[in-house]
């Protein structure tokens, strides 16, 4: 089924396009939870709730908005709520970050550190600048989407990148000129 139809036939009552609905998600929304909380058992406890609100939900859902677009904003909220009572990091570790297609030790050794040091750069960012990074460069989320999911306007995401970036560019500013952290 067509994701708009499993949708219309959960929203009219039928379990197993719903739960089938749920399925074809549920790794969508652990991966964000685990982006933005940097944790795997808060962005399972996230992802749990997120499934469990949709799951309850799902009659609330118009179609003004993407369904994509719709989950993000339940499982980013949920996060974002888990997030200020945890104080909790982003942590991209286990995203998958490629920087050379024939690595050897030492490329593999530099990777680590500059991963490493990405994922610190982003832990020190603001929140709210932590969110649409993760949404637009872990999650390949537009603006458009991005805007929708945290009910923003457009421009605000906008400034947000902007300065996120500009944040990024700063901690970052060793690897520009060949240098590495230590």
């Amino acid at each position: 089924m067509v994701a708009q139809q499993l949708i219309k036939a959960a929203q009219s009552g039928d379990r197993d396009a719903l739960i089938t609905l749920l399925r074809e998600i549920e790794t969508h929304v652990y991966r964000t939870a685990y982006y933005i909380l940097g944790n795997e058992q808060d962005a399972k406890d996230a992802a749990q709730e997120a499934l469990i609100r949709i799951y309850t939900k799902i009659n609330s859902y118009e179609e003004k908005a993407q369904f994509k677009t719709w989950v993000q904003r339940i499982v980013t909220n949920i996060c974002i709520d888990k997030f200020r009572r945890t104080k909790a990091t982003v942590s991209i570790e286990e995203h998958n970050m490629v920087f050379t297609a024939d690595n050897s030790v030492e490329d593999e050794l530099m990777s680590t550190y500059v991963a490493k040091d990405i994922q610190k750069a982003i832990d020190l960012l603001p929140e709210h600048h932590r969110t649409v990074v993760v949404l637009r460069y872990l999650q390949d989320f537009s603006y458009n989407e991005i805007a929708e999911s945290l009910d923003l306007p457009l421009n605000t995401v906008k400034s947000y990148l902007f300065r996120a970036r500009q944040q990024l560019q700063s901690l970052l500013q060793d690897y520009q000129k060949g240098g590495v952290r230590g």
